[in-house]
């Protein structure tokens, strides 16, 4: 594509985004939807162009009024993806030179929120939390996300899986804390891959891995993973219970369970069970109450551990959706609940980085269920022989009480977990 044709999209793509009306991976889908002759290079700009616009919106608000212009297109060339000179041939001279002085503006510089781009009900938040680890966890969210896989070891190893991915031209390392996980530079055409077609391995962040490490699913027990989504963990659950025993996948999309289906057929489990529930009191759960070994919640949430991937969700959140998913979050754990049986556990889960969605569901929840026991995650961990477990966990009176992870520490996604046996 000329640059300028290319440079034209972007820049109405970002003018899409920026509505904020839908999730940002949704309207880019969209769009390359209604664009079929982009190529996979054309595909990686735009997105690239627009995620880094997401990122780093407020420096590029404090930038773009010096231009000239529509303001979608000033922060298309500010957050545009790919050679210079490429971007330089489709801009005017004007353009040039008001890049040329943007790019001459040192960090140093900046005020604060031009350096972290995050809204301000979110800053102290995170400041109170990692302190010193502020400035190390923003370019972390900035840079954006690496690619976990993990591998199904139902159906195959890691050793081969990394072999044929090599073969392939594909560098894969393993994951530092989880058994089952291949980490991968770029963003390669894995789908296209024999592997993947065989159901060899899916793609899953590390941390993702971790939570359903915590919850231990045996051969023969009857599990429930409460809100599963698009089913990564139910998958590695199944694969940990090797196919037998009964898993079921509750979640309140039919849509989403759907479109877990192909990737359940891929991954070879038998004992799989989806399930469209109304609400967390579905009769489908009351039948349940007392019979399940294991639950897993890992509850909805505000996302915010998965900015790298998703900076858009920092924009479209406040602290008033974060006291109200904190109810709903309550809700759920305590209805989930009901299903454990004597001797069985629960985790409760997010994906993010706020106590008000983690430490405090978990404290109040352990307040008002005397008859469920804290599990150290820590400990949990360390005796699945994952390496250096306290380093990712916080909390109680040994440090290891939560699971707790954050992408500058761990190179992970930002994920909480708390465990219970009931008594």
């Amino acid at each position: 594509m000329h640059p300028k044709a290319l440079l034209d999209a972007c820049s109405e793509l970002v003018r899409l985004t920026l509505k904020f009306d839908h999730p940002a991976d949704a309207i880019v889908s969209k769009f390359f939807r209604d664009n079929r002759g982009l190529g996979p290079r054309e595909r990686a700009t735009l997105a690239e162009t627009v995620y880094t616009v997401l990122r780093k919106k407020q420096l590029f608000d404090h930038l773009a009024p010096s231009g000239s212009g529509p303001k979608e297109r000033r922060l298309a060339i500010l957050g545009f993806y790919g050679p210079g000179d490429f971007l330089r041939s489709a801009l005017s001279d004007q353009e040039k030179n008001w890049l040329d002085q943007c790019e001459q503006v040192k960090p140093e510089d900046l005020m604060e929120r031009h350096r972290h781009n995050l809204p301000e009900w979110l800053v102290q938040p995170i400041k109170d939390q990692v302190g010193a680890g502020f400035w190390p966890l923003m370019e972390s969210l900035n840079r954006g996300a690496g690619l976990d896989l993990r591998v199904n070891d139902f159906k195959a190893k890691r050793a081969d899986v990394q072999k044929e991915l090599t073969q392939s031209g594909i560098k894969a390392v393993p994951t530092p804390y989880s058994p089952w996980g291949l980490r991968i530079a770029g963003k390669p055409a894995l789908n296209k891959m024999e592997a993947f077609t065989r159901g060899d391995f899916e793609v899953q962040d590390e941390g993702s891995q971790l939570l359903a490490m915590l919850v231990d699913a045996k051969r023969g027990e009857m599990v429930v993973d409460f809100c599963a989504g698009a089913g990564g963990k139910t998958l590695a659950l199944g694969a940990a219970m090797r196919s037998t025993g009964r898993l079921y996948a509750f979640d309140t999309s039919a849509h989403r369970l759907d479109s877990f289906k192909p990737r359940m057929a891929r991954s070879g489990l038998s004992n799989v069970h989806p399930a469209a529930i109304a609400h967390e009191r579905d009769d489908r759960v009351k039948r349940l109450a007392g019979k399940i070994d294991r639950v897993l919640v890992d509850a909805p949430c505000t996302g915010l551990g998965t900015l790298r991937r998703n900076p858009d969700l920092k924009w479209r959140q406040t602290m008033q959706s974060v006291e109200e998913m904190a109810v709903k979050q309550a809700a759920i754990l305590q209805s989930a609940a009901r299903l454990v049986k004597s001797g069985g556990r629960l985790v409760y889960a997010t994906c993010s980085v706020l106590p008000q969605e983690n430490e405090a569901i978990a404290e109040a929840f352990a307040a008002a269920n005397p008859d469920f026991e804290a599990l150290p995650a820590g400990e949990i961990l360390k005796n699945l022989k994952v390496a250096q477990a306290e380093s990712l966990c916080t909390g109680g009176e040994t440090g290891a009480l939560y699971l707790r992870l954050w992408p500058h520490l761990h190179s992970t996604d930002g994920f909480f977990a708390a465990v219970w046996q009931k008594k």
